[in-house]
């Protein structure tokens, strides 16, 4: 089936309270999607945003970001006494201020625990039996905010470090309280986040969301399982993840995530992944895998490394994790992220799952039609964009191109100025072959790079745009239910 769907975080809706939320502005962004011909809502990680409030570093791989609970929701529900003038305003409604609201978004769930944290006391102990994981992620952060927000490999007490049971029994007791404030805090986000996928759903709209494919060393995960990442004694990574030099970095890109010991999952019939791919397809309808390329082979760095210039590939789990999770979740639907170093070993495993690529459709002018990105080269099995939320938006990128380049765009997609090129290349990809193309809200929005959602490599001022709360016109919905129709797309 032929389909379309927009690329928009949550963070980015114009709700109250400085950033985007699962409250009433997500659920009126789900009637601009149905109204205008659109199937699919695609968005970023949704976990507690970590260094640079990236959610592709997150603390947890299954909690929820308490930013995104809707506190406006919670007062209609009468769980949180508040009035609109409690909520923060920010100075510039088109940019997010973390610090800001995470004060205030602090203060006033903190409210709403002391306020209604008994009344639904059942739904909460019901949660934690039902997720095994919230307990031991609710006690990584009490702690971790018992010691000051330090990296917990930098706790000052090693028996919690190492997850000494004594220690465990200990901090779980003394930090009880806060404990359970976490932990009602990720049952406001499960609840309003499952309210919002079913109105979704209800309305033929399907979430698309980001999973990272490594995890953040700072995080509830390694604390949890170390066992399964290349860690030192002292759980400080022995290598870690990043990509080589090429083009566009002559260092290479240094993440600096932890590596995950293979042969140990392997063993253990990759139980831990399983569980992960499990909590996925429980929250959204497609899953994206981010850096598909690293189960086929994937890039290791040694830890401490200046760049990323001296690592090495190393084969990683392929068919047999995907055998796998395939046996074990049957029906799930995956799109691989298959950008960067695409070679044989990566087109063999990605042939063999049959799960769609991605191709942008901004970077395939900047050599000739044998870019693979090149829209000649696009087949029906694969997700388009024209652009993705590392990308400038392609206003941004039609005002920066080369000559060249925008010149073999226009003529390839008919447009002659850079201000045409947003609406000539979503068009071009609507009428395409591909199954399923995603635009950024940036896109539709015409928005120049000022919008830009994040410059990989860079470090402040990413991941902060958020939408005009009068953008979703109807003459907007109108242009794309028409074009929708005209491609036979939904």
């Amino acid at each position: 089936m032929r389909t379309s769907g927009v690329l928009m975080h949550i963070s980015s809706l114009s709700s109250p309270g400085g950033i985007g939320s699962l409250g009433r502005e997500a659920f009126q962004f789900a009637d601009f999607l149905q109204t205008s011909g659109f199937g699919i809502w695609q968005v970023l990680p949704v976990g507690p945003t970590g260094y640079g409030e990236s959610p592709y570093q997150s603390s947890s791989v299954f909690a929820g970001n308490p930013l995104l609970i809707s506190c406006d929701m919670l007062r209609e529900e009468g769980l949180l006494d508040c009035s609109e003038e409690d909520f923060f305003t920010p100075a510039n409604p088109e940019k997010v201020d973390y610090e800001a609201v995470r004060k205030n978004k602090n203060e006033l769930l903190r409210r709403c625990f002391s306020q209604s944290a008994e009344k639904l006391r059942s739904q909460t102990d019901r949660f934690r039996k039902e997720q095994s994981w919230v307990e031991d992620f609710a006690l990584f952060t009490a702690v971790k905010e018992h010691f000051g927000g330090a990296m917990y490999s930098a706790w000052p007490d090693p028996e919690i470090i190492h997850r000494k049971p004594e220690a465990v029994r200990k901090y779980r007791e003394q930090l009880r309280e806060e404990i359970d404030f976490h932990v009602f805090c990720q049952y406001l986000f499960r609840k309003q986040w499952f309210a919002l996928k079913k109105y979704c759903n209800e309305r033929n709209i399907l979430l698309f969301g980001d999973m990272p494919i490594y995890v953040a060393e700072d995080s509830a995960d390694t604390w949890t399982h170390p066992e399964i990442f290349q860690l030192d004694r002292n759980l400080i990574p022995k290598r870690v993840a990043g990509v080589p030099p090429d083009y566009f970095s002559a260092d290479g890109q240094l993440w600096g995530n932890p590596l995950y010991r293979w042969h140990r999952l392997r063993r253990r019939k990759y139980d831990w992944w399983v569980e992960r791919m499990k909590c996925m397809a429980s929250m959204y309808d497609m899953v994206r895998i981010d850096h598909f390329i690293g189960f086929a082979n994937y890039y290791s760095v040694q830890h401490g490394m200046p760049n990323a210039r001296k690592g090495k590939w190393v084969v990683g789990p392929g068919k047999d994790l995907f055998r796998t999770l395939t046996r074990e979740i049957p029906g799930i639907r995956i799109i691989a992220e298959d950008l960067g170093c695409v070679n044989k070993r990566v087109r063999k495993l990605l042939d063999w799952c049959g799960y769609p690529g991605m191709k942008v459709l901004t970077f395939g002018f900047d050599s000739d039609e044998n870019n693979p990105h090149f829209p000649g080269c696009y087949t029906e099995n694969t997700v388009a964009y024209t652009g993705t939320h590392d990308n400038d938006t392609t206003l941004g990128w039609a005002r920066k191109a080369s000559k060249e380049a925008l010149a073999f765009a226009g003529k390839t997609t008919g447009f002659t100025k850079a201000e045409e090129a947003p609406d000539a290349m979503i068009r071009y990809l609507f009428r395409g072959p591909c199954d399923t193309v995603i635009i950024p809200m940036q896109d539709i929005l015409n928005l120049d790079g000022d919008a830009r959602m994040n410059l990989p490599g860079s470090t402040g001022g990413n991941w902060l745009w958020r939408m005009k709360p009068d953008a979703l016109t109807f003459d907007l919905s109108m242009k794309y239910y028409k074009l929708n129709k005209e491609t036979n797309r939904r």
